[in-house]
């Protein structure tokens, strides 16, 4: 049977394109689930291996951290509720988010986090390490053309000249921010998007989703948010002092900046067409020269 005629029979409705999916196919089911699949032809790996990304939201069913309940798991495919809300990213995205909403979103993205690394890791997942990371990002990073990222071997030298200590696993998202969790106003509906999720160090969450509280990280890109909590304040509503900090927002900084290279390269290649890429050459420069600030500060 096809994808949809398999959802008629277990869900007993059709299957309409979720904009806005990146991973596999996403569809809506009569508004009251969502439906993710292999694409036909494509191996379930990485962001195609959307049962990994069931088995995550299944391991977390009943925690202090709101993700969607899944409904039907199948060898291709899975379907979970429809969750209501919407997913705004204050700096980046265009919206009518008033100021202090927007801060009191932030500060309850820091406290879910922390709630999400309380719950601990994931049996039977092998560790990703803060090495692993920086080995994995500089991959991607190395794919990019040497002349959209400008001082990106001094900072690859610098991360690997120091690299922390991991700190005991825990089940890190690995794209932590508003922009992947639902609210409904001040309360968070399910935090959503898992398609690279791991076991690993909760700095590699923590250095991530500290980007996105100043525009400024984000030249031609970001726009300002009167009152959106500092780093400091997150850190405090997140709750522990973590060491190597320093490190981890350094090594975010790497992660974006190699990932909006990687973007802009496909589309000058003509593998993704997208002009709005085009903005990204002063974000990924500044990301780069930033992290080197702070490895070296």
């Amino acid at each position: 049977m096809s994808l949809a005629e398999q959802v008629r029979a277990r869900l007993g409705g059709e299957l309409e394109v979720l904009p806005g999916g990146h991973s596999g196919l996403t569809y809506t089911v009569n508004g009251k689930y969502v439906v993710k699949a292999v694409p036909p032809g494509q191996k379930p790996l990485g962001r195609n291996d959307v049962l990994r990304q069931a088995r995550v939201l299944r391991e977390l069913e009943g925690s202090a951290v709101p993700v969607p309940r899944v409904i039907v798991t199948d060898e291709t495919w899975f379907a979970m509720e429809f969750a209501d809300g919407e997913a705004i990213e204050p700096v980046l995205d265009e919206h009518a988010l008033g100021p202090e909403l927007a801060r009191t979103r932030m500060l309850e993205a820091a406290r879910l986090l922390r709630l999400l690394h309380d719950a601990g890791p994931v049996p039977g997942e092998p560790p990703a390490t803060a090495a692993g990371e920086l080995e994995r990002w500089s991959r991607t990073m190395h794919a990019v053309p040497a002349g959209l990222r400008p001082g990106a071997e001094d900072l690859l030298r610098l991360l690997a000249d120091d690299v922390p200590a991991d700190l005991p696993p825990v089940l890190v998202h690995g794209d932590f921010r508003l922009g992947n969790i639902l609210f409904a106003g001040a309360r968070a509906t399910a935090v959503v998007d898992w398609e690279i999720w791991s076991t690993g160090d909760p700095r590699t969450d923590l250095g991530w989703f500290l980007l996105f509280a100043d525009h400024r990280n984000f030249p031609a890109l970001g726009t300002p948010v009167p009152g959106l909590p500092t780093e400091a304040e997150l850190l405090d509503v997140y709750g522990e002092a973590l060491p190597a900090m320093a490190w981890f927002r350094a090594l975010g900084r790497m992660k974006m900046a190699a990932i909006m290279g990687h973007n802009l390269r496909r589309h000058r290649e003509g593998k993704h067409h997208d002009p709005d890429q085009e903005r990204l050459p002063p974000t990924i420069a500044a990301m780069i020269r930033s992290a080197v600030d702070i490895l070296r500060s």
